[in-house]
């Protein structure tokens, strides 16, 4: 593939719209998470009686469900990006392919 085939390629608006929508989900996802990382390491830092506080007088803790619920969250999020790869942003890479093949296909025959 030539430099040409690439700078087409790389103009593709269906490539380009593509790329633009896996990098939004992408972002979004990633701040969603340190947000909620970062906070509960804020409260860790700053709040431990908030955290340490027994539901019932029990022996959990408002930290142990606070701390599974990130780890559930992460697990969450990538649902949220398979499917949506899987289901919407997967379209869109099979039409910018197509492209890419036509692209490919008539430069060889030139």
């Amino acid at each position: 593939m030539d430099e040409v085939q690439v700078n087409q390629i790389l103009q593709n608006p269906k490539f380009k719209e593509m790329v633009s929508r896996k990098s939004k989900l992408s972002w979004t996802l990633t701040v969603i998470m340190l947000v909620v990382y970062v906070g509960f390491m804020l409260l860790v830092g700053y709040n431990k009686a908030f955290l340490m506080t027994s539901f019932s007088g029990g022996v959990t803790t408002i930290g142990m469900p606070l701390g599974l619920s990130i780890i559930v969250l992460s697990f969450v999020l990538c649902a949220v990006y398979s499917y949506i790869a899987n289901n919407k942003l997967d379209a869109l890479n099979e039409e910018a392919m197509r492209e890419v093949k036509a692209i490919a296909q008539e430069k060889g025959q030139h």
